[in-house]
């Protein structure tokens, strides 16, 4: 499959013999992007240059690297080759892209493969062979007019090169900067599944066959191919994304692409959030690949607030639905909402119906879903209707935001301060002083709004008032209203204290909610980040609860019993006298009590969420005791009917033979000849044997199931423990092939354990291995691990059933019982396990089983490892 990028910049006409003075243009790139090598890049662009040549393109090979693969060495035929420059490169002959010879051919189209390659040697010669890079020699070549087709893998993109590390454990030297990558013409992924993959890999599509174990094994893991496949598509995607936008805006495109359905549903932390998320999903789920956002609009200064509790609510159903919630600062509601929809290209806006009743909306003017309808150009708006619509009209309450300290201060400053102004302004009392003293009262009246807010100031605007008209204002030392003008001085003064304290009150709101939402957003900080340190969650909740809220003690119980608290509470003790107490319901068996301390409704609100977290917490680690104390009955209910099924007929047998041959040898006393006797004897001996085996496996089963199995894990050679596997069993070098590869590293393993196990894997293989197949062990070291690779070409297992041959008391089939209980394979697990490594069953190539143990490596092999 191939997924493309398309073109960036506008296609033109080649002209190899342009006129003099006019400007050649730039050839174009085309690159095929892989995700891994062998998922056919190469291929795939010779298969191109090859229909460019049938339509009459002038194509000629640059440079191409088959690899030794045969269907790509048959692309390549019939196609010009541009002979290679010889270079020396550290006493060695090396072929490199001649890149003089290119440009002296001026093709119209040259494949160059692998663009990440680093140039050996460098002659400096006129075309500027002294580049290092091939994308360098690719720049040259697209400068001097000539279109490029060529490959390159995910893991050579320079951002990409750590993460790349991360995931195969295999750092990578030879890269090409994303700034030229980006630049390409056109990019395409060559896509293929990492069954597949691995499939062409097995069967020696990729690789010489002595090198497919070892890259089954280290990069070309399942886990490694996904991961990579899934980088190159993303990394695709987001290249698709910025093509575009760039051409969107190359052409001055401002509308929205319906590219697919995207549905913001606009929430308000109200009861109705749920009935317009499930509407929401429901709109998005009617066309395939709908995306559902939710959005919340929060004022800068935190005072537009909603239930936390909801939110949090809303947004766990949101994650449910499959969708993403987001968070948007904005003073303006509609403007927010709708700056919102069209940064993410959203096709359709839900809304709920207002909850203000008809005289609200007189009054205020249109709300904010006309608003957002008006404003919303071509995203449809659904204005959805819910319970809480339409609510009754009801007035602000008069609650200012100052403290009461600051409102004494405004008063005595009112009471203080106009006589003392009074006192400063008689002095020098005279009719052209009168719009200065009018300004001057007129300032006091500002001073004393800016302290202590509405209700002094208009204290302060009705004394000012008097004061002027009684030392001021003819005649004086009489209170009269002998101009109209004296009245609209008066309703000015009030006027002015009015809008002035108002906005210091605002203000001061402001401030206060600003500083709250920061204390609840680091509380909130505080409890994520104990739990993701690996706190309690719980404990972490309440001592962080007992922390924000100042309070003497925090006690969760559950079910009348302390689960976790905070603080000091004497057993048993009572509320004192004067001294606060709440208890927040957390579920039907828990309890969240408080003491010593005053909350107020913000801070009961912030407990709300709390209480919902602890509920959460609580219910976790319910599930999760449940699930543990279930675990083992179950594993043991399993491996208990097992056992009796197993002893009704494995350890018959050998039981029944034993007693067979003594019995025969008590009843035939001085009858039989020595021969018979012996074999007899030979038999009991055999089917004792087997039974102190097979008693000793299930002894083991039973330690590994109940987590008591010992073992000592000390450095460990792994070609020791092969050797003294191979004498147990009697193996020569006819029936195993060894290769061994783990240098001077050794394993930490426990020797006795990893020789039990190799000879349960050794004896496996070489009873399953077909007449006159050898049996491979192979040793390696990747990333920091010990592997021994044991390789049989029988039958194999069949896909899905990988695990099922771990199962204790189960054999391949189920037909064989003459083998044994079924327990080798699952007691050599275990050992792995127990020692911290993993056991795990592969295809070989070819057909057959490859069992893979893994184990930690050495200090020699973790400083040095060897892939």
């Amino acid at each position: 499959m191939v997924a493309s990028a398309s073109s960036r910049q506008p296609a033109a006409t080649r002209d190899p013999a342009a006129a003099p003075g006019v400007a050649r243009r730039r050839g174009r790139l085309r690159v095929l992007l892989g995700a891994a090598p062998g998922v056919g890049k190469t291929y795939t662009a010779l298969r191109e240059a090859r229909n460019l040549a049938a339509e009459g393109k002038d194509v000629v090979i640059a440079f191409v690297e088959t690899h030794g693969r045969a269907g790509t060495a048959a692309m390549a035929e019939g196609l010009e080759q541009v002979p290679r420059a010889r270079v020396e490169y550290r006493g060695s002959a090396a072929w490199e892209m001649d890149l003089d010879a290119v440009l002296a051919r001026a093709p119209e189209v040259a494949l160059v493969d692998e663009l990440a390659h680093h140039n050996h040697g460098s002659d400096g010669g006129p075309s500027g062979r002294a580049r290092e890079k091939r994308w360098q020699d690719v720049e040259a070549l697209l400068t001097a007019g000539i279109d490029v087709l060529s490959t390159v893998n995910i893991q050579h993109i320079d951002s990409l090169n750590d993460v790349v590390e991360q995931i195969t454990g295999v750092p990578q030297r030879e890269t090409v900067p994303d700034s030229f990558l980006r630049s390409a013409d056109q990019i395409e992924v060559v896509d293929l599944a990492p069954d597949a993959l691995r499939s062409r890999l097995s069967a020696g599509l990729v690789y010489p066959a002595e090198r497919i174990d070892a890259a089954l094994s280290n990069y070309f893991r399942l886990g490694n191919l996904t991961a990579l496949r899934e980088l190159a598509l993303i990394w695709l995607a987001d290249e698709v994304d910025q093509a575009l936008q760039g051409y969107r805006a190359e052409h001055g495109i401002e509308g929205r692409w319906e590219a697919r359905e995207r549905v913001v549903v606009a929430l308000t932390g109200g009861e109705e959030g749920e009935t317009l998320l499930r509407r929401g999903a429901r709109i998005a789920a009617r066309s395939s690949g709908g995306d559902l956002l939710a959005v919340h609009v929060t004022s800068q200064d935190g005072l537009r607030s909603a239930d936390p509790a909801a939110l949090a609510r809303q947004r766990a159903l949101v994650e449910k639905l499959g969708g993403t919630f987001h968070q948007v600062i904005g003073e303006e509601v509609p403007a927010a909402l709708v700056g919102f929809a069209k940064s993410v290209d959203a096709t359709q806006l839900v809304l709920g119906v207002s909850r203000r009743g008809r005289a609200a909306a007189a009054l205020t003017g249109p709300g904010i879903g006309a608003t957002v309808i008006r404003d919303s150009g071509d995203i449809d708006v659904h204005i959805v209707t819910h319970a809480a619509a339409g609510g009754r009209f009801s007035l602000p309450r008069l609650t200012g935001g100052l403290t009461a300290r600051r409102r004494i201060a405004g008063l005595v400053l009112a009471l203080v301060g106009g006589p003392l102004l009074t006192w400063l302004l008689t002095p020098v009392r005279a009719p052209e002083t009168m719009t200065s003293d009018v300004l001057a009262y007129q300032l006091l009246v500002v001073l004393v709004a800016i302290t202590g807010g509405m209700w002094p100031a208009l204290l302060a605007a009705f004394l000012s008032a008097l004061s002027l008209d009684y030392f001021f204002i003819e005649p004086i030392h009489e209170v009269t209203i002998g101009q109209p003008f004296h009245i609209l001085a008066l309703a000015l003064y009030v006027t002015i204290a009015v809008l002035v304290s108002f906005v210091v009150d605002r203000a001061e709101r402001f401030t206060r909610a600003a500083k709250r939402s920061a204390a609840e957003s680091e509380l909130v900080q505080n409890v994520a980040g104990s739990v993701l340190r690996g706190d309690d969650a719980v404990q972490a909740l309440v001592d962080r609860t007992r922390e924000a809220f100042r309070l003497d003690s925090v006690v969760l119980e559950e079910n009348g019993t302390p689960r976790a608290s905070a603080g000091e509470r004497p057993a048993g003790a009572e509320p004192e006298a004067g001294r606060d107490e709440c208890r927040v319901p957390v579920d039907a068996g828990a309890v969240l009590e408080l003491r010593g301390g005053e909350l107020t409704a913000p801070d009961r609100r912030l407990l709300a969420v709390v209480a919902a977290q602890l509920a959460a917490a609580l219910e976790h680690q319910r599930l999760t005791a449940a699930a543990d104390e279930m675990a083992p009955i179950a594993a043991s209910d399993r491996v208990r009917g097992a056992l009796l099924s197993a002893l009704s007929h494995d350890l018959r047998r050998p039981l029944a033979a034993a007693t067979a041959a003594v019995g025969g040898l008590r009843a035939t006393d001085g009858i039989l000849g020595a021969d018979d006797r012996h074999e007899l004897v030979d038999t009991a001996e055999e089917s004792l044997a087997a039974l102190s085996a097979l008693l000793t496996d299930l002894l083991d089963v039973s330690r590994i199931q109940s987590g008591a199995l010992l073992h000592t894990a000390v450095p460990t050679d792994p070609g020791d423990v092969l050797v003294a596997a191979l004498d147990e069993l009697g193996l020569g070098p006819g029936r195993v092939h060894l290769g061994i590869g783990h240098g001077d590293a050794t394993a930490v393993a426990d020797p006795v354990l990893l020789r039990r196990t190799v000879v349960n894997l050794l004896a496996n293989a070489d009873r399953f291995a077909p007449a006159g197949q050898a049996v491979s062990v192979t040793t390696s070291v990747f990333g920091g691990r010990v592997e021994i690779r044991i390789i049989d070409h029988g039958p194999g297992i069949a896909r899905g059933a990988a695990e099922d041959i771990f199962v204790p008391f189960q054999r391949l089939g189920d037909t064989d019982n003459t083998t044994g209980l079924g327990l080798g394979l699952a007691l050599s697990r275990g050992f792995v396990e127990s020692m911290g490594g993993t056991l795990l069953p592969e295809d070989t190539p070819g057909g057959g089983l490859t069992m893979v143990v893994s184990l930690p490596a050495g200090a020699a092999a973790t400083k040095g490892g060897r892939g």
